[in-house]
């Protein structure tokens, strides 16, 4: 496809995202809100958005020693990195008759506990910087995702510019990505209609499916539960933060309902392929229509979201 063709259809690519919204929208100082899952949390928590349980946190080599004996109650939880990106570094961890277990294979809480300590080491940090290992609660799908994918716990990616939802997919883990929600890693990428919450076209590696490679399943016009909410914990988080260009990836879990799982001040633009649709017509009609610094309630914003979603589909 060539370069006049992508303008048409109103692709947005790398470098006009970092200079007309990341770089504009996106003050230096907000993004410790952000890159930080740790500051995330304390964001998401005083504005009473629902966010995984902690169980534990090692800041230091002492600490990442320790995990091992503090998690030993815990039948099954998560590592990971504090300022990681894309899926890097993140452990699921189950234990069966009193072995711990990665993806069905025994692992040696020596070396849970020197993950965790290349963890603190900055290992998989954005910047290469001393970084925190985070022990979280393990998140259930819900039945709905449950039916597409075997393995892994889905995300939705909702994409919010200046606090209104402006496009959003659906992650799905497959064995490719090793049950991570990442399509850096061989997740899949569903498009959502905001205007319905179903799901609309589908992507594994750059290219259309139909179904999912593992379980079979369709994975067109999936009516995603509590799609709502969703959007509603998406914007909510999205607001604590400062920022006005953020992906915020939401997973609906089995029993709570949706949580964020963290947010991205830098979301990746694939979300326009499982869409089919260019997210330029849809950034600015979100200019056209909001005056600059005149941000209604969110639940206006969110119905805005969704009328310009649905008057920009393809």
């Amino acid at each position: 496809m060539n370069l006049r063709r992508l303008k048409r259809q109103g692709v947005l690519g790398i470098n006009a995202r970092n200079l007309l919204y990341t770089q504009r929208w996106n003050a230096r100082r907000g993004l410790p809100n952000v890159d930080d899952k740790l500051a995330t949390r304390e964001l998401c928590q005083a504005a009473g958005v629902a966010m995984p349980a902690v169980l534990a946190v090692a800041r230091t080599h002492r600490e990442a020693r320790a995990l091992p004996e503090r998690l030993r109650e815990h039948e099954t939880f998560v590592v990971k990195p504090a300022r990681g990106a894309m899926g890097n570094g993140i452990l699921v961890l189950e234990r069966r008759e009193g072995e711990l277990l990665r993806r069905g294979a025994p692992l040696e809480e020596a070396a849970l506990a020197y993950h965790a300590a290349s963890i603190v080491s900055g290992l998989y940090s954005l910047a290469g910087h001393a970084d925190a290992a985070l022990i979280e609660e393990r998140l259930r799908a819900h039945p709905t995702f449950a039916e597409l994918v075997p393995d892994g716990v889905p995300d939705v990616r909702v994409v919010v510019y200046r606090g209104v939802p402006v496009t959003a997919m659906t992650r799905l883990p497959t064995a490719a990505s090793g049950g991570r929600a990442n399509l850096h890693q061989g997740a899949i990428g569903v498009g959502i209609d905001l205007a319905s919450g179903h799901t609309t076209h589908a992507t594994f590696r750059d290219r259309p499916v139909r179904r999912h490679p593992d379980s079979d399943a369709i994975l067109r016009d999936v009516a995603l539960p509590e799609f709502e909410t969703i959007l509603r914990v998406a914007v909510g988080a999205t607001d604590q933060t400062g920022l006005g260009y953020v992906g915020a990836d939401v997973v609906v879990d089995a029993a709570r309902g949706p949580v964020i799982l963290e947010l991205n001040a830098r979301p990746g633009l694939a979300v326009q392929l499982a869409n089919r649709a260019g997210l330029l017509p849809r950034l600015r009609a979100v200019d056209e229509l909001l005056a600059e610094g005149d941000i209604p309630d969110a639940e206006e914003r969110i119905a805005l979201g969704r009328r310009i979603a649905s008057e920009h589909a393809r």
